[in-house]
């Protein structure tokens, strides 16, 4: 018959099922139920969130989170070129346009820790 050829499809979605829905029910069903006013308290960016909208706050927060957006995505870079550089397409043009890039990303690393960006007092 024709639908014993989608049985392998139905089987997929079935263990998919049970692989995202099982950990939610244990954790429901096991985890602790200890709430607390702090527990609840949403939390934003590094302050308290119900004090007065015009108060001063700390932009080292967002400079970090900032920094760490720019320096993890330019890593996310190096797993492609590992792939291909291990496969052998890229030569050595490609293995010296990586180093350079890696010369310009340390740079940058080393000119924010000397800023001290990356200190918080």
């Amino acid at each position: 018959m024709m639908l014993e050829e989608y049985f392998p499809i139905l089987v997929f979605l079935g263990v998919a099922l049970v692989i995202g829905v099982a950990p939610i029910m244990l954790g429901m069903l096991l985890g602790p139920r200890r709430a607390n006013a702090q527990k609840n308290a949403p939390y934003e960016c590094g302050f308290e969130p119900f004090e007065d909208a015009r108060m001063k706050f700390d932009v080292r927060y967002y400079l970090i989170a900032i920094l760490f957006i720019l320096f993890d995505l330019e890593v996310l870079f190096l797993l492609p070129w590992a792939i291909e550089l291990k496969s052998g397409t890229l030569g050595a043009l490609g293995f010296w346009g990586m180093m350079l890039f890696l010369t310009v990303l340390i740079i940058g690393f080393v000119y924010e820790w000397r800023k001290g960006a990356l200190e918080w007092e």
